[in-house]
């Protein structure tokens, strides 16, 4: 029962416990929280996300001390932490690189949930914070972006505060205010400064904090999508649990040592990884009267920007894209709706659709950076489309005991997509108009794959039984 003590501590502990449930609340979250016993290397990820998480947090505690948030002086602070400060580079270097660390580390989270159904069996609030923490994550670092008052960061926070132009009624009164001038100019540096350093890290701890209580109230997640609390002892701790300490405390031990070496390692022999997570146009200080060849937010925002990129119909319809992207990821639980959790006794089809739908994902991000070019212009569409059929395919695989309705979605989606390109086909613009007749093969290929193959070919829709304990 709540407020009955289990376990008396004694000493300085003792003294603490009987005014804070320490003892407790290490018990509830740590010695006593039973996680399942077959986690493999795809959970280290959590793990690694709270680890980068303070790193970002004492480096950016250390460069706040020396950055001037002044639009006359920000760059030049930061080359005084460069050249001038003792350790400066050093640190700036692990913010910089951590940054682009977090986002790694939480993609590979994400897409383990994807795997394993994570978002399913009453953790849909759990993906939801997650989500959550995934905006947040993304405003963090868009503020931050901008903070070297450099080149790329300068241009690239133009392309992103413009978009809320676009809005309907209010959207140039939120690009305003967003600006806090009619440019973006000091104002402008300040209040994103004040953001990035102080509210949104309460945001993102806060929700750090949730999410970890609303999966411990649940339990975790396993490779099997097994629920261990299902079969318990005669003192109700699971057959398949073992407690998170020490066994998960040891256990990611040898992972938080490799991920710091090879984190180190970029620090100190390629910072910028080729311009990737340090551009070469941020080494010059912002200018208001010179642009960018090419203007490209950073690696981590590419992928939604070539979704922005894509849709061409309006400037807000290619906005609306951007974000219901996003959006689609916070549907996830309801368009999902197959009992079984874990991508090991789904269908191969589903299999199929969540390895295309990572792959997509990776070149969207690579075609984000490239230069807008005809065939990459004709392939960010197309690689928009099959992101946005993965979700409506998803809903397809949830029914897997009635593959006659895959020939149903697959005659609707790929209708939809012949749809688009005769809305889009301009025969006055023959180099568009090629990419458009021979890259439909993309969209169409990826459909026949994941709804004609398990239709046509009855093994590649058959799902596996779902072991009634972990296995190993």
């Amino acid at each position: 029962m709540a407020g009955i003590r289990t376990t008396e501590a004694t000493g300085l502990l003792g003294w603490v416990d009987e005014r804070f449930p320490i003892v407790e609340t290490w018990e509830a979250h740590m010695s006593k929280y039973y996680a399942p016993k077959n986690f493999n290397a795809w959970y280290y990820f959590g793990v690694l996300a709270m680890l980068v998480l303070v790193i970002q947090i004492v480096s950016g505690i250390f460069l706040t001390m020396h950055y001037k948030p002044d639009a006359q002086m920000a760059f030049a602070s930061v080359e005084y932490i460069m050249r001038d400060v003792p350790g400066g580079w050093f640190i700036r270097y692990m913010h910089s690189t951590g940054a682009s660390a977090f986002f790694i580390v939480v993609y590979f989270h994400m897409f383990r949930g994807l795997m394993y159904g994570s978002y399913k069996g009453k953790r849909e609030l759990v993906w939801l914070i997650g989500m959550a923490l995934y905006l947040a994550l993304m405003a963090e670092a868009f503020m931050g972006y901008l903070l070297p008052w450099g080149q790329m960061s300068f241009w690239g926070a133009q392309v992103i505060i413009n978009l809320f132009n676009t809005v309907p009624v209010v959207g140039d009164a939120l690009s305003l205010w967003i600006r806090g001038d009619f440019v973006i100019s000091d104002p402008t540096l300040n209040r994103l400064f004040a953001f990035h350093v102080a509210a949104v890290p309460l945001i993102l701890v806060a929700l750090v904090f949730v999410h970890i209580v609303a999966l411990h109230a649940v339990g975790s997640n396993n490779p099997d999508g097994v629920e261990i609390k299902k079969l318990t002892d005669d003192k109700g701790i699971p057959l398949d649990g073992v407690p998170f300490h020490p066994y998960y405390t040891v256990h990611d031990i040898p992972a938080i040592a490799v991920f710091l070496m090879v984190f180190f390692a970029i620090i100190f022999f390629m910072p910028e990884v080729g311009g990737y997570f340090l551009e070469h146009a941020n080494f010059e200080p912002a200018n208001p009267l010179k642009t960018p060849v090419h203007i490209a937010p950073v690696w981590y925002f590419t992928p939604f920007y070539t979704v922005l990129r894509a849709v061409t119909l309006s400037p807000f319809a290619g906005t609306l894209a951007m974000f219901g992207a996003i959006v689609m990821l916070f549907l996830l639980p309801w368009i999902d709706r197959n009992p079984i959790k874990s991508w090991r006794y789904r269908n191969t089809a589903h299999m199929m659709n969540l390895a295309i739908f990572g792959a997509v994902f990776i070149i969207l991000g690579y075609l984000g950076v490239k230069p807008v070019t005809p065939e990459y212009k004709e392939m960010g569409v197309r690689m928009t489309e099959i992101y946005f059929l993965f979700f409506a395919v998803l809903f397809a695989h949830s029914n897997a005991a009635k593959p006659g309705r895959y020939i149903i979605w697959f005659a609707v989606l790929a209708g939809a997509v012949l749809f688009v390109d005769y809305v889009r086909y301009n025969p006055d613009d023959a180099v568009a108009a090629k990419q458009i007749m021979w890259q439909w093969v993309w969209p169409i290929g990826y459909l026949s794959l994941t709804l004609l193959l398990p239709f046509l070919m009855r093994p590649c829709n058959a799902e596996k039984p779902v072991p009634e304990r972990v296995t190993s």
